[in-house]
């Protein structure tokens, strides 16, 4: 069964370029053995070929000693940077906590492959216009995505945002596999703050 499409509020700041990153999971959960925990800030945490991506988030449990660092449930940390073997999160300075001592389990959503993949999102006024108000595509290149780092970047040129006059709009995007599936990633309303310097 396809997951639901996420519902995702987006801000777009007319006459200033629009970029928003976007990471598609899978419902595969990824778990690699801790060996390592550094006292530091940022923390970095040892996994031996543990594949996950800069930027995918997640979650830290089962480590014996510095217990502070287990996630509790539906809890993630973003991954800010990566070795083979190492992630760093920039957003955890864990000096003050209790000495590793062993174990522990980095657990991740396996990112879904892009491969083939096309993607399709368009801007309306409400869902029952006829009207599209802005298309991105992969086609036009407001729609690019990377395989290698598994992003999904949505981007508007400030010339583009410029042009833009509503005050609130919906969207959704869909990615379509190269056998033809459609699947609707995320959908929700565009809101625009007016240009004042211009």
């Amino acid at each position: 069964m396809t997951a639901p499409p996420v519902k995702l509020n987006l801000k777009v700041y007319q006459g200033s370029t629009f970029t928003e990153i976007l990471r598609w999971e899978s419902s595969t959960k990824v778990y690699k053995p801790i060996t390592a925990v550094t006292k530091a800030a940022p923390v970095v945490i040892t996994s031996t070929a543990h594949n996950i991506p800069t930027g995918w988030r997640a979650r830290v449990t089962n480590v014996v000693g510095m217990k502070e660092i287990n996630c509790a449930t539906d809890v993630y940390y973003t991954v800010t940077d990566k070795t083979t073997d190492t992630v760093t999160i920039n957003s955890l300075n864990t000096v003050g906590y209790s000495d590793y001592t062993s174990g522990g389990i980095l657990e991740y959503n396996l990112p879904v492959d892009l491969t083939g993949y096309t993607a399709r999102m368009q801007i309306r006024g409400k869902v029952t216009d006829t009207a599209v108000i802005k298309e991105l595509t992969t086609a036009n290149s407001g729609i690019i995505l990377n395989n290698t780092i598994k992003t999904i970047t949505l981007t508007m040129s400030a010339t583009d945002t410029a042009l833009l006059t509503f005050t609130t709009a919906v969207y959704s995007l869909e990615l379509v596999s190269s056998g033809g599936e459609v699947t609707q990633l995320i959908n929700g309303s565009l809101s625009l703050v007016k240009e004042v310097t211009r």
